[in-house]
């Protein structure tokens, strides 16, 4: 998978086989769910034993395996390096999604997040990050379909940008794994230049503005790269989205027990996105052991919608996924990281 298709092909004329062969093994490595070369059966034997000998099958293990009882199924992945990302499938009964992370670790420093706390070490390669995609396609049921991608796990991907948009181009190409764009959802702390230039893209992904706060002083807390940015800006940098896209926006707003969940809050969001054409996402925070904040009561949540709906925004309340597993992003890392148990699983390598 790090390779094109014409270097594909090129390899294989180095070792006297034919270009169409190229064609098979991306298929079988992209829409097949196989767990090897030597399961690529119309393959001669000589070259799947090449393929063997050169090239990884995937560009990481599988280090733990968490199934929830809503059947949310978390992945903690151990790259090259050594390095740990975290990737989901979450099923509901018309979709089937995928969250993938973009970098290892984050930079933005969000204090509900368990991402950040260890900092960011690098940036996932392209591959890394396709490769989230297909390993929860391979281990799907075979009458099950990715139908979303969703760029929410660890990391901001507008920091990745290049790597980001190598990878979803190959998602939504007619040759690649073909989801449409506007089943993929890419999630920002919101950087403006960043905002803009996936905007000029020419390509309709949904935009989540990951903004969790009313005001700047309250965000600036929440989000400290806020306070070189601003509100404003990434409101301004969003209306240009939608301008240029078409596609609605949507703020995504993470509820704190007693930080940015009340009455007052909720007019003040609701005022600040007055006129949008917009939607918020409202999400009870996960639970994290290493944090201190909670999610607010669900007659809190309720309140908080109800304003908001009654003010003209439209909102609804993220059902939550996973919650018997690490099912904050980064947590699974975090306490692999730090020596902290997880939840129980039902699959550890």
């Amino acid at each position: 998978m790090d390779l094109n298709i014409d270097e594909l092909i090129a390899w294989l004329a180095r070792i006297g086989q034919p270009k169409f062969r190229a064609g098979q093994i991306r298929r079988w490595l992209v829409q097949r769910r196989i767990q090897s070369f030597e399961e690529m059966t119309d393959l001669p034997a000589e070259l799947r034993t090449l393929l063997t000998a050169e090239f990884r099958f995937s560009p990481f293990e599988i280090v733990r395996h968490q199934i929830s009882k809503d059947e949310t199924e978390k992945l903690l992945l151990r790259l090259q390096d050594g390095e740990l990302v975290e990737c989901v499938l979450m099923r509901d009964p018309d979709r089937r999604t995928v969250c993938i992370s973009t970098q290892v670790g984050c930079a933005m420093g969000c204090v509900f997040c368990a991402s950040g706390l260890l900092g960011v070490k690098r940036n996932l390669k392209p591959t890394e990050i396709i490769e989230q995609v297909l390993v929860l396609h391979r281990m799907m049921k075979p009458d099950e379909r990715i139908t979303n991608v969703v760029v929410m796990g660890i990391g901001e991907p507008l920091a990745n940008y290049q790597g980001l948009m190598d990878s979803l181009t190959f998602l939504t190409a007619k040759d690649g794994f073909g989801l449409g764009a506007r089943r993929i959802t890419v999630s920002t702390v919101g950087l403006p230049d960043k905002i803009r230039e996936l905007a000029q893209s020419g390509q309709q992904y949904n935009l989540a503005v990951s903004l969790h706060a009313p005001n700047d002083a309250l965000r600036t807390e929440i989000v400290p790269v806020n306070k070189s940015i601003g509100i404003q800006e990434i409101l301004l940098a969003a209306d240009d989205y939608f301008e240029m896209t078409g596609r609605r926006i949507s703020y995504e707003y993470v509820l704190m027990s007693g930080i940015n969940d009340q009455p007052e809050h909720a007019a003040e969001l609701a005022s600040l996105l007055r006129g949008r054409n917009a939607h918020v996402n409202l999400i009870p925070m996960n639970g994290v052991s290493e944090l201190l904040m909670t999610a607010p009561r669900d007659p809190d949540t309720q309140q908080f919608l109800e304003i908001l709906e009654h003010r003209g925004i439209t909102a609804t309340v993220r059902k939550r996924k996973g919650a018997d597993i690490d099912a904050a992003c980064g947590q699974l890392r975090l306490n692999r990281e730090t020596g902290i148990p997880s939840r129980e699983t039902t699959k550890t390598a």
